[in-house]
């Protein structure tokens, strides 16, 4: 089953680069060479594509991995020739770094991608992008505590304000609402100011 998905999610990929292949020719147009090379430095400086490296070496295994169960006698065949055409096939990461830097260049200006390489090439943008991950791990915890923290006294505060309203309402009550002893209301139509007869 693992296997399998594997295999549709490589197919998935290989669809889509197709898609991003036929559409870019249009859109290459556009972009000069000195901006594309610009987009093609900020891609390498915030490894962009690094995500995508094991995608070549995962196809290869998972169909040898097919291909061997099926047929076990041929498995050393299998192996070699897996292993020399995907070498081949290799060289075509430079297919998907050009449609990054494509993208890169469709969003951001020349002169910023110049920036974000500059940056992001940096002790500072290297030490970012290493320690990025477990500060967001760290900041994501506070947000929790913070956030049960807040809804807590949130919730505190407006029972302890409910409670002294239903407090004074309480004892307000028994004055206000009194009614005469023989039901019938005062001459004058107003209740007396101490909820007694006259």
């Amino acid at each position: 089953m693992m296997l399998h998905n594997r295999v549709r999610r490589l197919s998935a990929i290989v669809a889509a680069s197709a898609v991003l292949a036929f559409s870019a020719p249009a859109f290459s147009q556009d972009v000069t060479d000195a901006h594309l090379k610009a987009a093609r430095a900020a891609v390498t400086a915030i490894h962009a594509t690094d995500p995508f490296d094991n995608i070549l070496p995962q196809a290869a295994a998972a169909l040898e991995q097919q291909l061997i169960q099926k047929n076990p006698d041929m498995q050393e065949l299998i192996g070699k020739t897996i292993n020399e055409k995907a070498m081949a096939l290799a060289s075509r990461r430079a297919d998907l770094e050009k449609e990054a830097a494509l993208a890169y260049a469709k969003v951001f200006s020349e002169q910023e991608l110049n920036d974000i390489a500059a940056f992001y090439s940096s002790a500072s943008g290297k030490k970012l992008l290493d320690s990025g991950p477990a500060v967001t791990r760290d900041l994501v915890k506070a947000a929790d505590i913070w956030q049960n923290g807040l809804a807590r006294d949130l919730a505190q505060q407006v029972g302890e304000t409910l409670a002294a309203a239903a407090k004074a309402k309480a004892t307000a009550a028994p004055a206000g609402d009194a009614a005469p002893a023989d039901g019938a209301a005062p001459a004058d139509g107003a209740a007396p100011a101490d909820g007694t007869q006259n």
